[in-house]
């Protein structure tokens, strides 16, 4: 393929931090912006320092053959239509979290972006910063010897977005949108075990009666009005290997804000926030803090990486495969909290 790769994005909101990756890679050139709001592309398009293309429908992309690859980020409901259009039309896809809204969509992207050949990856800020990346590479040298036990949080005061319907209609959700980080992170950090098993509760005690939405407004009564998914979702997931996740997502509580990620291994622990390493030496406690150099923004490591994919053949680090593995924990726990009962992961 041709240098630079001509990019697409798709949904102005995530898009954006995407996008501006996209600007700092000399490889990779924004040419087409799509979203429903013309002034939401307009806006962009002033970051951008060569002319664009607009859009408000996805499928003019996917027919568009000055277009190589396309960013998807509009809600959840909308990623498999999309992506699933653009891969059929040979483009390669980088995709927001989570993968879908349901597990079956998930199912049917991946393979049929296996099947087309191309370039197909999940866009994780989290899983993608250099803490992580830090911490994967302690447990792969083995100083974290067998990691045995995992705790993931993302805890909001009043953080219920509320500038699209799209996040508290079926399919949207706290665990969807915020727990899928720190449970992806989590679960590469450990090395990917397998899953086999959850246990979850959830349900919604804060947005259905009009509280605990963004910086403590008071939202839209449409929003009320259509609500139809979780502000909470906890879950406990064990793994083949008898390891296990206890994950915990909160839009909204009567909590601290906390977002974290501790592993618990045999030979040593870590802490993700402040990036932490926990030891014993000579019988004495260590509390190491690991100050990390200044490196490339998260979203420049994401495109870049996905550029790399597209014109070396890097073997990807975070295919859409992946994102159906941690959709499928995701339902689970989602499940599991619906019915009462441990839900099987085969």
């Amino acid at each position: 393929m041709a240098v630079p790769v001509r990019i697409a994005i798709v949904g102005m909101g995530i898009g954006r931090d995407n996008g501006r990756g996209f600007l700092h890679d000399p490889r990779a050139k924004l040419v087409a912006l799509c979203d429903l709001i013309e002034s939401r592309m307009h806006d962009f398009a002033k970051e951008i320092p060569n002319p664009v293309r607009y859009c408000t429908d996805f499928r003019e992309l996917a027919r568009d053959p000055e277009v190589d690859a396309v960013f998807v980020g509009p809600p959840n409901q909308w990623h498999v239509p999309i992506a699933l259009e653009m891969v059929r039309s040979g483009k390669h896809v980088l995709v927001t979290k989570p993968l879908a809204d349901a597990e079956a969509p998930a199912r049917e992207l991946v393979e049929a972006a296996e099947a087309a050949g191309v370039v197909n990856m999940m866009s994780l800020s989290t899983r993608f910063s250099a803490e992580v990346a830090y911490v994967g590479a302690l447990r792969e040298q083995g100083a974290l010897g067998r990691v045995y036990f995992a705790r993931a949080r993302s805890v909001r005061r009043s953080g219920i977005p509320d500038w699209n319907p799209g996040f508290v209609e079926a399919g949207g959700g706290a665990f969807r949108d915020m727990g899928v980080h720190f449970l992806d992170a989590a679960w590469w950090m450990m090395g990917m075990p397998r899953p086999v098993r959850a246990l979850g509760v959830g349900g919604a005690r804060f947005g259905p009666r009009g509280i605990g939405y963004w910086d403590f407004a008071v939202p839209p009564r449409e929003y009320v009005d259509r609500w139809n998914t979780d502000d909470y979702g906890c879950g406990i997931i064990v793994f083949e290997d008898g390891s296990g996740i206890q994950v915990e997502s909160h839009w909204a509580s009567h909590q601290p804000e906390e977002y974290n990620v501790e592993l618990f291994g045999e030979e040593a622990g870590v802490r993700l926030k402040p990036l932490t390493v926990y030891r014993t030496v000579n019988g004495a406690p260590q509390d190491i803090a690991v100050a990390l150099p200044k490196g490339p923004s998260v979203w420049d490591r994401i495109t870049s990486h996905f550029v790399d994919c597209i014109l070396d053949g890097a073997p990807c680090a975070a295919p859409l495969r992946h994102g159906l593995e941690v959709q499928r924990m995701m339902e689970a726990v989602l499940k599991s909290a619906a019915s009462g009962r441990e839900v099987a992961l085969a």
